[in-house]
């Protein structure tokens, strides 16, 4: 497999700048999701990657080999789209097989590496169907297993799941972790949902304005962001942001409103200027608590694994906290709010971890 390199990469359009100056590893028999809002240049740079843009800067390796001019079909890479692309008028065997024709493999190995990919797919019992029988979220299993079964050196995803219905979506997602757990190729998956992103990659590439801002396990980049982008656009809810009128500096004391201890921050605190904790960081009691900060319910709803979303409002400060279905459900108009240190993260005025 193929580590990718990437020196220098820009990319403009015009006067409008895509891509940034990128330069970043996508380690090999990895998988790399590259995560941000439309228009943060994901996809551009992507598109470079499979060969189909070539940079304005910059070089591009796989391994050792500069492949910034290299044509695409010379790349050995699979590529998977939005909408799934298949052969039509033919069963879903015969999809799998046809981009196999090619590298003149035994019938043996052939039917080896399709039955394996329909066997983790769930495609098994439709394999002698034809495809235009079958709904958008099978065919796209089948795009994806075509190219799986290719066995390139690389495999390429633009947002495979961003047109599918729900019930297909949830289930072609479980499919692709357990594909990529087995698979030794290295996977570069394009996304906006953070939610794929958190369940498939083992490292997340976050992008903001062509530039990759921070690139990070799904882990640490959710519990240590390093800037308030991050903070905002990993978890649902984003991180809740106090603003610097409820932060008070003295020396390296930070107090606030939101918890009731002094955090010694040492020589950073002059440069804090607002902080961020998860809505899961925010401990909340129903009955008073010593050092706990009393805040109103103002709203709650009930969400995965029967866990409550409070909306809760410290005088004219307001915040989310996520608690247990026991607490969520006896909370009423008060209740009683901490914050463990560890759970803070403080940021500077351009929105920079400290």
């Amino acid at each position: 497999m193929y580590d990718i390199k990437l020196q220098g990469i820009t990319k403009k359009f015009d006067a409008f700048t895509a891509v940034n100056d990128i330069n970043f590893t996508i380690p090999k028999s990895s998988v790399t999701v590259l995560l941000g809002p439309s228009g943060c240049g994901k996809t551009t740079l992507m598109r470079m990657i499979a060969g189909l843009e070539s940079p304005t800067e910059g070089r591009i390796f796989f391994d050792e080999h500069d492949v910034t001019d290299v044509a695409t079909r010379r790349r050995n890479i699979g590529m998977v789209f939005q909408y799934p692309v298949i052969y039509r008028g033919t069963s879903v065997r015969k999809n799998l097989e046809l981009p196999l024709l090619s590298e003149k493999l035994s019938k043996a190995e052939m039917d080896k590496r399709v039955d394996e990919v329909a066997e983790i797919l769930g495609l098994q019992d439709v394999l002698k169907r034809q495809v235009e029988e079958l709904d958008n979220g099978t065919r796209q299993k089948i795009a994806v297993g075509r190219e799986v079964a290719r066995q390139p050196k690389i495999i390429l995803f633009d947002e495979p799941i961003t047109n599918i219905d729900l019930t297909s979506k949830l289930e072609l997602k479980r499919s692709l972790k357990e594909l990529f757990g087995r698979l030794k190729q290295t996977i570069v998956y394009v996304t906006h949902d953070q939610t794929e992103a958190m369940t498939l990659a083992d490292q997340i590439a976050l992008m903001q304005d062509g530039v990759i801002t921070q690139c990070d396990s799904p882990k640490e980049i959710y519990e240590k962001p390093n800037s308030q982008f991050a903070g905002w656009f990993l978890g649902n809810p984003g991180m809740n942001f106090v603003p610097p009128q409820f932060i008070n500096v003295s020396g390296s004391k930070i107090t606030s409103p939101l918890f009731s201890q002094t955090i010694d921050f040492g020589s950073k605190a002059s440069s804090a200027d607002t902080f961020g904790v998860r809505a899961e960081g925010i401990s909340v009691s129903t009955t008073e608590t010593k050092g706990g900060v009393q805040a109103r319910v103002t709203r709650k709803s009930i969400g995965a694994g029967g866990q409550y979303l409070l909306d809760l409002a410290v005088g004219s400060l307001l915040i989310k906290a996520r608690v247990s279905h026991s607490v969520g459900r006896t909370a009423k108009d008060a209740v009683w709010t901490s914050i463990e240190s560890e759970n803070i993260t403080f940021f500077d005025k351009s929105g920079k971890a400290l």
